[in-house]
């Protein structure tokens, strides 16, 4: 699946896709914390709901305003209804070529490693994941970033079907995470 130039035509009827503002952090918080609730959570997110809960407020700020609308090193992408609020994110980290990964590794090319995939249950299945992804590759691209990078459990058969679906192919690439096997996706992006 090629995104586009223009990920709007994706959205799907009722909800809005945008870049996240920093003044949403205790939007972004409430929508982090129900994501850690999950019961795939465990395979997804590198942090617990009893650490996330915990954080300071000052916290959520400082990490909501560091990916919100205009920041270069990474953005969050958030999916919004007029009802119930924000149902899904995903985030953009600007990983530059020769600096080490989160797992040890060192970065060959500049590219967008994408975490914090997350959508409410009701808000699957509707295309509104693909319309966050169509705008974070967007994102991506307009930065200048050459792929795109994602890591999946080999045990959540869910997101690595999603992530097939919206034209991630896997790497051959696995590292040993805290919770197992992982399993590197990625899309060209040039």
């Amino acid at each position: 699946m090629h995104l586009g130039p223009s990920f709007e035509s994706a959205v799907p009827e009722g909800y809005v896709v945008r870049a996240v503002r920093a003044e949403e952090w205790r939007a972004v918080r409430e929508l982090r914390l129900a994501a850690l609730l999950d019961p795939v959570a465990h395979l997804a997110f590198l942090e617990t709901y009893e650490v996330a809960v915990g954080r300071s407020d000052e916290y959520w700020r400082e990490r909501t305003e560091g990916a919100a609308e205009g920041a270069r090193e990474r953005q969050q992408f958030v999916a919004e209804t007029g009802g119930d609020g924000l149902v899904g994110s995903v985030t953009v980290l600007v990983e530059e070529a020769g600096v080490r990964d989160y797992f040890g590794g060192i970065v060959e090319r500049r590219q967008g490693h994408l975490v914090g995939v997350f959508l409410r249950e009701g808000h699957r299945g509707k295309g509104v994941g693909e319309a966050l992804f169509a705008a974070a590759l967007e994102w991506a691209r307009g930065v200048g970033l050459e792929r795109a990078r994602l890591f999946v459990h080999e045990g959540n058969g869910r997101a690595a079907a999603f992530y097939r679906r919206v034209g991630f192919v896997s790497s051959g690439v696995a590292v040993e995470g805290d919770a197992g096997r992982e399993l590197e996706y990625v899309l060209e992006l040039a």
